[in-house]
This record gives structure tokens, C-alpha cells and sequence, in this order.
């Protein structure tokens, strides 16, 4: 049993620019893309919070420009 304070992730995007974070040392899934570097998961999800100011899908910010 891993040990939830020690268990690594990193920060994961996919092209509309949705974040998640994914368990260190596992490959990535199609259509994701790791961003910075392994952490614990409160480090990442932290993270996620300065990185996604805008929860609306990269095609629908696109969609609703002027």
C-alpha cells in the first residue's frame, strides 16, 4: 500500500487546455501532456488552481470571442 502523503503526480493538459493530474511514472494518456514536474498531489492540484483560471473549454473561450 502506497502512502498517500508520498505518492507522486504530475500536472497533465489536453489541447482544450483542461487540467488533471496523473500518478508519476505511468504514461500519460493519449490526448494529455505533462506540465512540471512530479509533486504530491496537494503540490499539484495547488498548482492546477494558479494554471486554470478559466474552466470553460479552449474551443468555447474561442467561440465566445468577439
Amino acid at each position: 500500500m502506497t502512502d498517500a502523503v508520498t505518492e507522486r503526480y504530475v500536472v497533465v493538459v489536453n489541447d482544450e487546455e483542461q487540467y488533471s493530474i496523473w500518478p508519476a511514472g505511468r504514461e500519460v494518456p493519449a490526448g494529455w501532456r505533462a506540465v512540471g514536474q512530479a509533486a504530491t498531489k496537494d503540490e499539484c492540484l495547488a498548482d492546477i488552481e494558479t494554471r486554470w483560471t478559466d474552466m470553460r473549454p479552449l474551443s468555447l473561450r474561442r467561440a465566445m470571442e468577439p
